[in-house]
């Protein structure tokens, strides 16, 4: 298994703050894709970061050695609006996971 660090950058740093209708419908499409990710075991974890420089998303992923991070940026509902958003990916060298807490 591969890990990688996903840094999504919005268009501007206020964008958490003053987006528009059109451009919150984007972002639940966005979230339900990466709540499908995390459904699918893909995404480890996901969510918003409150930076007060400019908020931005994260997203951890595992994904099986042969299977090609790009792929997620490129599906990305936010990549695919044209509205400049923007991904950092990161590979991770190891990754060191909480033990799963079942019931």
């Amino acid at each position: 298994m591969q890990y990688f660090f996903l840094k999504l950058i919005p268009p501007r740093p206020t964008f958490q703050r003053d987006m528009t209708e059109s451009e919150r419908a984007m972002m639940l499409r966005h979230v339900a894709y990466w709540t499908e990710l995390a459904e699918r075991g893909v995404a480890v974890a996901f969510g918003p970061v409150a930076d007060p420089r400019g908020g931005y998303g994260i997203g951890i992923v595992e994904l099986e050695d042969n299977a090609d991070v790009y792929d997620l940026e490129k599906n990305d509902p936010t990549v695919e609006s044209g509205l400049g958003f923007t991904y950092e990916i990161f590979r991770m060298p190891q990754a060191v996971l909480r033990p799963s807490h079942s019931a």
